[in-house]
């Protein structure tokens, strides 16, 4: 057995750490691949991240421009550096979210976008000898843009086109014709116009034009319908959507003098009711004239009256045998100043005499006494009311546990009288009241939550912090996946021995020593002679044994490759 010197336990230095440059050349070429890669996916997903992160949000400045008007924005956004990009199919022009409304008052400084429809500009391109006809019609044409500009400001309408015929005025005033118009109309998808503003329309054609009478504006919609009423069909549809409207007043209003009676009786939820009007609106008239008997004089009125007076003088023929004498034409009169008869003549003759005569006629006319009556019968009479009333059951306890009821008799009565007397009813013109006990069923609404992940709010958050949050999970992918597996090849490896702490050997648990190889094992009956290896080996168990302390210095010396 070989004698071991002991040698002293001393403390070593520990190992200076390689530099990054030695764990890179330790490498081999795959590690240094999978490094690379990593590397530079680091690197894209670091650079997508602040792209991302600097991109503004675009919204919409304009849609649905044509051609001309598109050009002329795009023109303009260049030369005030705005940044813009078309959305999908061209339909919009985007820009960054905070400009927008910023570059919509300077473009409409600019008078952009102008729209399809061209108004009073027209008449700022005029040409140097253009005819009279030319200026009206590009007058007409600029009137017509500019109504269509302000019926397509309107809510509901979508797109619309104005006709106007302006008839040439002549010197001749009968011979003039009155213009007229047409507006065609577009409407957005479930709007409607309602009578108000078709009158405000066919009102502001009308007073745009002069002239031009409400009555001569036709307003059609794009299937072709006709909107507005001339007075050649106005007694018809207008008059019918009219009556069915005040039905429909008149039915709600009674429902409501029944509910407002009897929801403090039977509680908020537990009556139904409903009133079905039949209104007259047969439009009648008619005109009677009535004579009362012959009136005195005195108590009549005189409508005309004339009177006839004449007065004058007549002469009596001569009496007696006709003669010679008769035949004689007549002396002269010597009538005296006083009107006396004349005394008879000298010869004897015998003259005829004259008579003052007086006529007087008087003709009175008296008014007939005659009444006429013009009856005509209201419209919108109620002819008969029928009102039918749900009550549900009454709830209660019994025993501490909540039960329905119907109601009695005598409540059901009640109830009824009140419905009658709310809504005035009347037998004789067949009015009708029916009220029904019975336990209404209740349904459990279906719940309308939007579930979290579909709220519009959490959607906005979830796009905002999309790439930011997709980046640092791409970044940890890569670290974990390819950069760490190589650094970690890259790194020394570890001592197999353990630092000897307070003289003593520690058990390396993970290591396995390498030992030589030993012969297969023989018979018990045989006795093999030990080989020179075997004993050494015994040797160097006795003294691991016997002295721990110089076995673990040798050992250490070995691993830190100095001679022993």
């Amino acid at each position: 057995m070989s004698a071991v010197a002991e040698v002293p336990l001393n403390p070593l230095p520990p190992p200076a750490s390689p530099n990054w440059l030695q764990r890179l050349s330790a490498l081999d070429r795959a590690q240094r691949m999978r490094l690379g890669v990593g590397a530079a996916l680091l690197v894209a997903a670091a650079l997508a991240a602040i792209v991302m992160g600097r991109q503004p949000d675009y919204r919409v400045l304009f849609a649905n421009l044509n051609d001309k008007d598109g050009g002329a924005i795009v023109a303009q956004l260049s030369q005030m550096n705005v940044p813009y990009k078309h959305a999908e199919g061209g339909g919009a022009i985007l820009i960054p979210a905070d400009r927008v409304h910023d570059v919509r008052l300077r473009l409409a400084t600019q008078g952009l976008p102008k729209g399809s429809v061209a108004g009073f500009e027209l008449m700022e391109s005029s040409k140097f000898g253009m005819t009279q006809f030319q200026e009206r019609l590009n007058f007409q044409r600029g009137l017509e843009g500019e109504l269509t500009r302000s019926i397509q400001a309107l809510s509901s309408v979508q797109g619309a086109r104005v006709h106007l015929a302006l008839p040439n005025q002549n010197g001749f005033f009968r011979e003039q014709q009155k213009p007229s118009a047409s507006v065609l109309v577009s409407l957005h998808p479930g709007r409607i116009l309602d009578r108000a503003q078709l009158a405000g329309i066919v009102h502001l054609v009308a007073s745009s034009v002069p002239e031009l009478a409400p009555s001569a504006v036709s307003v059609l919609d794009d299937t072709g319908k006709l909107l507005s009423q001339t007075p050649d069909n106005a007694g018809g549809a207008e008059v019918n959507a009219q009556q069915l409207l005040y039905v429909q007043q008149i039915e709600q209003q009674y429902t409501r003098r029944i509910m407002d009676i009897l929801e403090p009786v039977v509680g908020r939820e537990n009556v139904k009711a409903q009133v079905t009007a039949e209104v007259d609106f047969t439009q009648t008239e008619s005109t009677s004239e009535q004579f009362r008997p012959n009136q005195t004089p005195d108590s009549s009125a005189i409508r005309s009256q004339q009177v006839l007076e004449s007065r004058g003088n007549s002469s009596k023929t001569a009496t007696g045998v006709p003669g010679a004498v008769a035949n004689q034409p007549p002396a002269p009169s010597a009538a005296p100043i006083n009107g006396a008869n004349p005394a008879p003549n000298a010869g004897g003759q015998q003259q005829g005499t004259e008579e003052a005569t007086n006529k007087r006629e008087s003709t009175t006319n008296y008014e007939v006494d005659k009444t006429v009556r013009v009856t005509r019968g209201s419209t919108g009479a109620v002819k008969r009311l029928s009102a039918a009333v749900v009550v549900n059951y009454q709830s209660g306890e019994d025993k501490g546990k909540t039960v329905t009821k119907a109601l009695t008799p005598e409540q059901i009565e009640q109830m009824t009288a009140l419905v009658r007397e709310t809504i005035g009813f009347n037998k004789e013109r067949g009015d009708s009241v029916n009220l029904m006990n019975t336990p209404f069923q209740v349904t459990a609404a279906p719940s309308t939550d939007i579930p979290l992940w579909k709220q519009p709010e959490v959607i906005d958050l979830a796009k905002t912090f999309a790439w930011p949050v997709g980046a640092v999970l791409f970044a940890a992918l890569v670290l974990l996946g390819l950069v760490r597996p190589a650094l970690k090849g890259a790194a020394p490896a570890k001592s197999s021995a353990a630092p000897v702490a307070g003289g003593q050997l520690d058990a390396l648990e993970a290591d396995t020593p390498e030992r030589p190889a030993l012969p297969a094992p023989s018979r018990k009956d045989e006795v093999v002679p030990a080989t020179p290896e075997q004993l050494r080996l015994e040797d160097a168990r006795v003294l691991a044994k016997e002295n721990p302390v110089a076995v673990a210095n040798i050992l250490k010396t070995w691993l830190n490759g100095e001679p022993v």
